[in-house]
């Protein structure tokens, strides 16, 4: 049986056209059950003009990423929060 989505290292590549970080190892957690963990653990649709990442625990969008060829747009209403990891661990200007 063919799983109807994909998980969410699919987003890896469309995010990463817009955020310097590697979007699919950030943390997010849903606004609906609250329910956290990585962006890659999101279950992705592609079926749609864009993608649709559903929580994997209540099924409720997370996630929408719609692209043109000039613009993107991202919905995130359904994150409560998106923890990006940074690479060398310092914030702006070098401060931890």
């Amino acid at each position: 049986m063919q799983a109807d989505h994909l998980d969410g290292n699919a987003l890896a590549g469309p995010l990463a056209e817009i955020f310097a970080a590697d979007v699919s190892a950030a943390v997010s957690r849903c606004a609906a059950c609250g329910q956290t963990g990585p962006v890659a653990s999101l279950r992705v649709y592609d079926r749609a003009p864009g993608l649709v990442a559903r929580c994997p625990g209540c099924e409720e969008v997370v996630l929408r990423l719609v692209r043109s060829p000039d613009s993107a747009w991202l919905d995130l209403r359904g994150a409560v929060t998106l923890r990006i990891p940074l690479r060398d661990g310092t914030g702006p200007g070098g401060q931890r």
